[in-house]
């Protein structure tokens, strides 16, 4: 089984570099642009395996290695693109970390039905998600390492208007691949001021999307960093593996229980980031390149 998680980051919500220079000069002086990353997550598991292999790469880079323009993004040797055939072509030039090896080769997303709806999280509509395509094609080729599969995508967007850790405690994602071209999204979120808000939806493979009464609450075991995680369903979801765990992240895969949809869900805990001992571990997984390094 092989999967990826891709992430273009223009002010790096979860960086330690970019959160130092918030304290020390205020939101507005920290410009986002200056604070920039691409997040590669290549899994792979082995026939009779019982744990994925992991290759992450998450290199920070200023503004002088960013270039911005209405179908593309260039963030260091990495670029994305949109293509006149309406494909999302991405070259991936990176290097991993903790332990460095080179990341490269290429993905193109194709998508499929993309609705114009952006939901707002928070009763102010400063942070607000979009599902772009919510059930998308994949086609990914690597030279290093060397791979290559096809398979389902998903692709969203999420913007805000100011540190993550500043209106929210937690959230809880997941997204669940479905017969047909569908997709059901569960999006829950704890502010630090007000009641918990929830997003269930269902997404036809037109792009339709129809919300869903919310299912029973179902308690995960924690990570091994200890971040609560939790899922929905009159049926508890079956875990069947953690992809990425951190000291305030962890992304895992789980069966749901109601149907059998392979389901990929997250837990952030956004206290757990605001911890100055956590921000002090990220370089290690998320260096800061800067030239002539």
């Amino acid at each position: 089984m092989h999967a990826l998680t891709l992430i273009a980051f223009v002010g790096s919500v979860f960086s330690p570099y970019y959160a130092m220079a918030r304290r020390r000069r205020g939101d507005i002086a920290a410009p986002a642009d200056d604070h920039c990353a691409v997040n590669l997550s290549l899994y792979r598991m082995p026939a009779g395996a019982r744990r994925f292999g992991r290759l992450w790469a998450m290199t920070e880079r200023g503004a002088g290695a960013v270039q911005r323009q209405a179908d593309s993004l260039r963030i260091g040797r990495s670029r994305l693109a949109w293509q006149a055939d309406g494909s999302l072509l991405i070259d991936i030039d990176e290097r991993a970390a903790p332990w460095p090896r080179r990341l490269r080769g290429r993905i193109r997303v194709q998508p499929g039905a993309q609705p114009a709806q952006a939901f707002a999280l928070d009763a102010m509509s400063r942070h607000t998600w979009q599902p772009i395509s919510p059930s998308a094609h994949v086609a990914v080729d690597f030279d290093d390492p060397g791979l290559a599969w096809r398979g389902d995508a998903y692709l969203d967007a999420n913007h805000g208007q100011r540190p993550l850790e500043r209106d929210f405690r937690s959230w809880q994602w997941q997204r669940s691949a479905l017969p047909g071209q569908r997709s059901r999204v569960l999006y829950e979120v704890q502010p630090r001021d007000g009641a918990e808000r929830s997003l269930s939806l269902g997404i036809d493979r037109d792009g339709a999307i129809t919300p869903l009464p919310l299912p029973p609450w179902r308690a995960l075991a924690d990570s091994g960093w200890g971040v609560e995680r939790s899922s929905r369903g009159v049926q508890a979801p079956t875990m069947l593996g953690t992809l990425e765990s951190g000291p305030f992240y962890c992304r895992s895969l789980l069966r749901d229980g109601d149907d059998g949809a392979l389901t990929v869900h997250e837990s952030l805990s956004l206290e757990r980031f605001d911890q100055r001992w956590v921000q002090a571990l990220l370089p290690f997984r998320m260096p800061r390149w800067t030239p002539g390094a």
